[in-house]
């Protein structure tokens, strides 16, 4: 218990907060396994939470705003794509100048919709619902986000793991070359996983203004959430499933602080909002020097050696190089 908050409401509250986060991350991972890195992600979740409650607001459908998020996302990707796979650009320069682009494009054509008030995604029940005991009840009153992020991780994990596209996209990520002599078209995979990857992005960014936090405004809120993304894809080791840990761990950490300030009423506020962010990345450096340090040393525990093997992954060979086909 964390302040005022029992542990099912706990646990429910770092599902809902996490799942945004997860489909953004599992978003960038598909980009970056086909060797393409998007830079692009912090400014992205902005510009796809803006048009996502544009749309909505002006429609009144959560559907179409969800579809508007994904496609200001994958709108964005194709600038990423073309300048970084066709023209052969630095992928870094490219996705950090969108990242400041569309940041700031979020809040200028999202001013008139500031503090509006507008649609958001309620919770859903499951079948059989009222026959479960009360902390299950209040654990799995979910919004739909939720179930689609724990399916999405799913679905990619087996999509890299036995699917023949997969294994395609993956080879082009090792080595583009190599794809390409074997009948592959390196650019076509790179451009297709790159669009997927930033329609989840933005899927991500319209689930924060139609979901976790209904609304637009500045801050939105979802400031910085791109950031920890790219960082969850290198430290989980483009391992969906250990992607979306790192997502539920960060959750936690903001609902703790959340809790921490009813008992810490002297503490300013902001200092619980900021502290996840630092403390995730050092979590994630120190995770991934101590298990990097205990393999090559070949020593410690047998937890050490276990989270080794579950932490430490190889980032793919052709990650953020530019392939020119011959």
């Amino acid at each position: 218990m964390i302040g005022d908050l029992s542990l099912p409401m706990l646990i429910a509250s770092v599902l809902a907060a996490s799942a945004p986060l997860i489909i953004i991350a599992l978003g960038e991972t598909l980009a970056e396994k086909s060797g393409v890195i998007n830079l692009s992600l912090d400014g992205v979740v902005l510009f796809s939470a803006m048009a996502a409650f544009v749309v909505a607001k002006e429609t009144d459908s959560l559907l179409l705003g969800f579809f508007a998020g994904g496609c200001a996302g994958m709108l964005t990707g194709i600038v990423v794509g073309y300048f970084s796979i066709y023209l052969h650009l630095s992928q870094v320069a490219v996705g950090f100048a969108l990242s400041l682009l569309c940041r700031d494009l979020a809040y200028f054509l999202g001013n008139p919709y500031s503090r509006v008030q507008g649609p958001a995604m309620l919770t859903s029940k499951l079948p059989f619902f009222d026959a479960l005991p009360s902390s299950l009840q209040i654990i799995l009153t979910q919004p739909l986000t939720v179930w689609f992020a724990l399916l999405l991780v799913a679905l990619i994990y087996f999509f890299f793991s036995f699917s023949k596209a997969g294994l395609c996209l993956r080879s082009v990520g090792e080595n583009p070359a190599a794809s390409f002599a074997r009948g592959l078209n390196p650019a076509k995979i790179q451009m297709m996983a790159v669009l997927a990857g930033a329609f989840l992005v933005g899927i991500g960014g319209a689930a924060y203004s139609l979901s976790l936090k209904p609304g637009w405004g500045r801050p939105q809120g979802a400031e910085g959430i791109g950031w920890i993304g790219l960082a969850l894809v290198i430290f989980g080791g483009w391992n969906p499933i250990r992607v979306a840990l790192g997502a539920v761990f960060f959750a936690f950490l903001q609902v703790s602080g959340i809790g921490l300030q009813d008992l810490f009423p002297g503490v300013p506020s902001q200092v619980f909002q900021t502290a996840p962010f630092p403390l995730m990345i050092f979590t994630l450096i120190f995770m991934h020097y101590s298990t990097s340090r205990s393999r090559k040393q070949g020593t410690g525990n047998r937890l050490q050696r276990l989270a080794g093997k579950l932490f430490m992954s190889r980032a793919p060979r052709g990650l953020g190089q530019s392939y020119r086909q011959e």
